[in-house]
C-alpha cells in the first residue's frame, strides 16, 4: 500500500470549541505503514489529529494535510495480569476502559472526557483529577512508536531517547505522528467510585477543602460558581473520591459494570446566546443549592464522576454558532492571591462559564511543553462572543505570567506568542529539537503558525 492510496479529501475543521474553522486535506490511514509513508513524502503543513477534542486549533492546518488516527484504533495486546496494553494511537480512552475493566484495569489518567485518543493524550500530556498522586498521562507510557518527518519509524522510551520522549509528551503533535503506544493501566477493584461531596461557602474554604482532600483522596476537583461575588466569591462544590471496594457495592452487583455512550444529544443548529450571564447565573445557583452541604461515601459510576458531559452528545453545540473558548491556567502554590484575583476578574466581567473547575496539581513531569506543575489550576468555558472577553483574557494572561504560571496549549486559542514564551521557559529547547527532527519544517498546525513555531 503506497501513501498515494490513503484516502484524502478537503474538509473544514475546528477544535471542540468550534471556532476558527480552516480547510485542509484530511488523510485517514488505516495501517501504521500507510501513516508512516505519509510522513515520508516531502510536504509542508502536516499535523496529526485524533478525535478533535482539543479546544483550539492544535489539530488543524490551513491549506495543508491533517492525518487522522481514527482508523488506527486497534488494541493489539492487553495483559490481564499486569495491565500493560499495547494499542494503536487512535484507540480512545473509552476503548481502553471497555477492554480493561472486566480484568480490573482502568486508565491511569483521564481528563474530563474519555473521547480522547491515546496519541492525543500523549501529544497534550493530559491530566485528570488525580494529578496530585498520578501525574500526567505520559508518566504511564512505557513506550511509543513515532513516525518522524521523513518517514523513519522509531520506538521511543524515556530511557532510550529522553529528549524525543519528553518533547513529544505535551508537544501537540509537532515532533511526529505517534502510531502505537504501550501504556500501564491502573488496577481497580470495581468500576464504582466512592465520592464525598462538600459545598463550600467561599474561595478560602474551597481551597482549604481541596488541600485537605488531596491528602486523603486519589481524585479531587471543585466545580466553582464563577459569577458569585463578595462574600460568596469562589463558592464551590468539591467532589473527592476513590474507586470502591467490592464490599461497598450491593450484594450481587456487577463489580465492573460500565455503560459508555451518550444518553442525550444537542441538536444543531442551536440558537445563539443561549449561554449568557443570566442563564448561567440561574444554572449556577440551582446547581450550588442542589448540592448537599456534606455527603459521604456516595457510589457513582465512572461516567458520572469522571465524564459527566460525555453523557450529552455534541454538548459543545449548546454554545451556539459562535462556539466557545476555554481558558486554563496553573499558578504555583504560594500564589493563592493570584487565584483569588482571577476569580474577581472573571466575576466582575460577568463572563458566563458554567463549567468552571478548580483543582490542585502535584509534581510536573519533564515534558518541555507539558502543562501541569505544582500549584492551582483553573479552567473556564466562555462563549466566544462574550462582550469584553479579549480584555478579560489579556488581564488573566498578565496575572498568570506575573504569578509564574502558564496556560494549557491544548486549550489556548489566543495568547500572543511573546506572552506564551514567558509562560514556557523551555520553549527555546523545544524549537531546537524540532529543527533536529523536522529540518524541512514539514509539521505545522494553525496553533503553531500563530505562535511562530
Amino acid at each position: 500500500m503506497s501513501s498515494s492510496t490513503v484516502s484524502a479529501s478537503t474538509v473544514t475543521l475546528t477544535g471542540w470549541g468550534r471556532i476558527a474553522p480552516t480547510q485542509a486535506r484530511l488523510a485517514q490511514p488505516d495501517t501504521v505503514a500507510g501513516a508512516t509513508r505519509l510522513l515520508a513524502e516531502p510536504a509542508r503543513g502536516m499535523i496529526p489529529r485524533g478525535l478533535g477534542r482539543s479546544y483550539n486549533n492544535a489539530a488543524q492546518s490551513a491549506g495543508g494535510m491533517v492525518i487522522s488516527t481514527t482508523r488506527l484504533n486497534r488494541i493489539l495486546a492487553l495483559d490481564p495480569a499486569t495491565g500493560v496494553v499495547t494499542c494503536e494511537a487512535g484507540v480512545s480512552l473509552e476503548q481502553l476502559m471497555v477492554a480493561g475493566l472486566p480484568h480490573g484495569w482502568f486508565v491511569p489518567v483521564s481528563p474530563g472526557t474519555r473521547q480522547v485518543t491515546v496519541g492525543g493524550a500523549i501529544a497534550a500530556d493530559v491530566h485528570g483529577k488525580n494529578h496530585h498522586v498520578a501525574g500526567s498521562f505520559a508518566r504511564h507510557v512505557r513506550s511509543f512508536d513515532i513516525a518522524l518527518p521523513g518517514g523513519e519509524l522509531r520506538t521511543v522510551t524515556e530511557a532510550s531517547d529522553p529528549e524525543l520522549f519528553w518533547a513529544t509528551a505535551g508537544g501537540m503533535g509537532l515532533t511526529g505522528l505517534v502510531v502505537r503506544a504501550e501504556v500501564q493501566l491502573k488496577r481497580v477493584a470495581t468500576s464504582r467510585v466512592r465520592v464525598d461531596t462538600v459545598r463550600t461557602a467561599d474561595l478560602a474554604e474551597t481551597m482549604a477543602v481541596l488541600a485537605e482532600h488531596d491528602r486523603t483522596f486519589g481524585y479531587t476537583v471543585a466545580w466553582s460558581d464563577n459569577l458569585a461575588r463578595g462574600a460568596h466569591l469562589g463558592r464551590s462544590v468539591v467532589t473527592s473520591g476513590d474507586f470502591a471496594a467490592p464490599a461497598d457495592l450491593p450484594a450481587g452487583a456487577d463489580l465492573f459494570e460500565f455503560r459508555p455512550g451518550a444518553r442525550l444529544g444537542v441538536p444543531a443548529p442551536m440558537p445563539p446566546g443561549l449561554i449568557n450571564r443570566y442563564s448561567v447565573a440561574l444554572a449556577n445557583e440551582a446547581y450550588y443549592r442542589k448540592a448537599p452541604r456534606t455527603r459521604m461515601g456516595e457510589l457513582q459510576t465512572i461516567g458520572a464522576f469522571f465524564h459527566p458531559l460525555d453523557g450529552i452528545r455534541n454538548w459543545n453545540r449548546v454554545y451556539g454558532p459562535g462556539g466557545f473558548r476555554q481558558y486554563q491556567y496553573v499558578v504555583p502554590f504560594g500564589q493563592e492571591a493570584a487565584v483569588r484575583r482571577s476569580f474577581e476578574l472573571v466575576s466582575r466581567a460577568r463572563a458566563a462559564s458554567f463549567v468552571t473547575v478548580l483543582k490542585r496539581f502535584g509534581e510536573g513531569d519533564p515534558g518541555l511543553l507539558s502543562f501541569p506543575a505544582p500549584g492551582w489550576t483553573l479552567a473556564l468555558d466562555v462563549p466566544a462572543r462574550t462582550r469584553g472577553l479579549a480584555t478579560l483574557f489579556t488581564a488573566l494572561d498578565r496575572l498568570v505570567v506575573e504569578a509564574g504560571g502558564r496556560v494549557y496549549l491544548a486549550k489556548d486559542s489566543r495568547v500572543p506568542a511573546g506572552v506564551l514564551a514567558e509562560m514556557y521557559p523551555r520553549l527555546t529547547e523545544f524549537k531546537k529539537l524540532r529543527e533536529v527532527y523536522d529540518p524541512a519544517g514539514m509539521l505545522a498546525s494553525d496553533l503553531s503558525r500563530r505562535l511562530g513555531w
